[in-house]
């Protein structure tokens, strides 16, 4: 049996969608108020990397002039956007 080889490709950042690919339709429902702490961006250090935004899980953050935004009604404060920002441009912060 051979092994398959495939063929190696270049990606850049253009590669990249900006928003998710779906708006939210009948099977998301808004955050019902569960979230007891929330992922706060300055936008002074954010450098528009996209790191937040790859790894999210639930693609509650989209990319807009270069700059990180989140969408606080769908996102569940799970924090990972903070632990994968190396220039700690997101802080978590208590829910009010």
């Amino acid at each position: 049996m051979k092994p398959c080889l495939r063929e190696k490709k270049q990606f850049g950042f253009e590669d990249i969608p900006e928003n998710t690919a779906f708006d939210a339709g009948y099977l998301v429902s808004v955050n019902s108020g569960w979230r007891s702490i929330k992922p706060v961006l300055n936008t002074e250090k954010c450098i528009g990397c996209m790191q937040c935004y790859l790894y999210c899980p639930d693609g509650v953050i989209s990319i807009e002039n270069k700059k990180a935004v989140i969408d606080y009604d769908f996102c569940k404060g799970c924090g990972i956007c903070n632990k994968i920002c190396k220039l700690r441009a997101i802080e978590m912060e208590a829910e009010r």
